[in-house]
């Protein structure tokens, strides 16, 4: 007999399945404080996607697969006519929801955007509730949305507290898939065991590659990347519902599993009990579309626009001091190729406000750029540098901090002050000053899309917890819709 004959005994479940699966199944949320996060995050995140919908590189994906397809008690695309089936909602959903790199972000050892889960729980909730109503039944309410929210933010950030994905070349999304997997099944009315072999499923998918995130290959697969991990997610779910069987060591097998295969051999870290922590403690993207990193470098840059925009030729460097993440992330030399290598490129993200004291998603487009040589200019005149505190605070429990400073220095050899903002206004830390901002943004994105009546009317409904939670999904749908 062979000696590396494998031992075909089918094994229990992994240990992690086993844990999101009985989170996704039976814990209880509590938490007001998440609700409420959750009810602003759906305002911002919605807001996000109807943006988007400005720019004809995102909406070229959007529709059906095929032109023409009907989809009786389809998903509804906010802001759009599509009624579509539900995977290819997800997807619609997914892609306007992240185009502008807009929406929410949590950042650890790994980073991401947990409300990249919308597309799928938007897309599975109405397409059930429009079937349900179809046949007498109660639909779902917009609180089924938010439960299923703060239970996708949490599965998706605390896999990323301990475990950096990016450090052996896999891209986040994958957290995406694994995170709308549990929570759709769930909806779609699974088990404990149907969710654990719909996890396994996520898992086995393996991972996308970061490549399409970083020099000299930034594109646009980026903006559409966590839609169509939400999206993979339904229809992985859909398939477990009809009976599909679960791979249950998909992450310890021996040379075949994940942790073999993708992640060095190593297990994943998770030391703390899944429960509403993320979403009360998610970041928010409140003023500007930039990657997260440079949100605080963004408010910095603004500060001092007043100082030097009359100046500006008169610039001998611009020191910027940073943590590692950004460093590693965002800092990048050279030619920026397309608008999303420029929002992903913190020497841009900075000279844009600089110079105009605000930084918006127009800033990024190619006709701009090439337009306004002074950015350029001033992106050669950067020197980064880490600061070992801020690089530490990033990673603390208690700070999760995402600092950045800027001074100016002249060639008569004044400068400016060095302007330090260590907490975004995003932060939990900030809230407070945040939620107003935030709920202005939401007004100004439902009005790029909705006339002025129905961006109030949507607008209130939104503010509203008690009411919002109760409004049936199909019904919350039907008014995002153009028509």
């Amino acid at each position: 007999m062979s000696l590396n004959v494998d031992m075909n005994e089918r094994p229990a479940p992994d240990e992690l399945l086993v844990e999101i699966a009985d989170y996704v199944d039976s814990y209880e949320i509590h938490s007001a404080e998440a609700y409420n996060t959750a009810r602003n995050c759906l305002m911002d995140t919605l807001g996000c996607g109807l943006l988007a919908l400005r720019f004809p590189e995102c909406t070229k994906h959007l529709g059906p697969i095929v032109p023409g397809t009907t989809v009786q008690h389809g998903a509804r695309v906010p802001g759009t006519s599509h009624e579509l089936d539900p995977v290819t909602a997800a997807f619609n959903i997914g892609c306007i929801i992240r185009w502008l790199d807009y929406n929410d972000t949590w950042l650890a050892a790994e980073w991401g955007h947990p409300s990249d889960n919308l597309g799928g729980i938007l897309a599975t909730a109405d397409y059930l509730s429009r079937v349900a109503v179809s046949q007498g039944k109660a639909p779902l309410a917009m609180r089924d949305v938010l439960t299923a929210m703060i239970k996708a933010h949490e599965i998706q950030g605390v896999l990323a507290l301990e475990n950096s994905y990016n450090r052996v070349g896999l891209d986040h999304v994958l957290l995406v898939r694994v995170a709308s997997t549990a929570v759709v099944t769930k909806m779609l009315g699974g088990s404990r065991e149907q969710i654990i072999d719909a996890l396994s499923q996520a898992w086995v998918d393996g991972c996308a590659m970061r490549t399409y995130r970083h020099a000299p290959n930034a594109g646009s697969r980026k903006s559409w990347a966590a839609g169509d991990a939400t999206a993979r997610a339904v229809r992985l779910a859909m398939i477990t519902m009809k009976g599909e069987m679960g791979l249950p060591s998909v992450l310890t097998a021996p040379a075949w599993g994940f942790y073999d295969v993708l992640f060095d051999g190593q297990p994943f870290k998770v030391n703390q009990a899944f429960s509403s922590y993320v979403m009360e403690n998610v970041l928010f993207k409140i003023s500007f579309p930039a990657e997260f990193h440079a949100q605080t470098a963004v408010e910095c840059a603004v500060q001092l626009h007043a100082q030097v925009k009359d100046r500006l030729e008169e610039i001998e460097r611009i020191e910027v001091t940073t943590h590692e993440s950004a460093i590693r992330i965002i800092s990048k030399v050279g030619e920026l190729a397309n608008p999303a290598d420029r929002d992903h490129c913190l020497q841009y993200m900075i000279a844009v406000p600089m110079i105009y004291g605000d930084l918006v998603a127009e800033h990024y487009e190619d006709a701009f750029h090439h337009a306004d040589n002074r950015i350029d200019a001033l992106r050669d005149k950067m020197v980064i540098q880490e600061d070992k505190r801020y690089s530490a605070e990033y990673l603390e429990e208690d700070k999760r901090s995402i600092a950045n400073a800027i001074q100016v220095f002249f060639t008569d050899g004044t400068q400016t002050e060095k302007v330090a903002v260590e907490y975004p206004i995003g932060h939990r830390r900030r809230r407070e000053e945040g939620i107003s901002v935030l709920e202005r943004k939401f007004m100004a994105n439902l009005n790029t899309r909705f006339p002025a009546a129905k961006s109030q009317a949507i607008y209130e409904l939104c503010c509203d917890q008690a009411k919002l939670e109760a409004t049936p999904v199909h019904e919350f749908m039907a008014f995002m819709v153009i028509n």
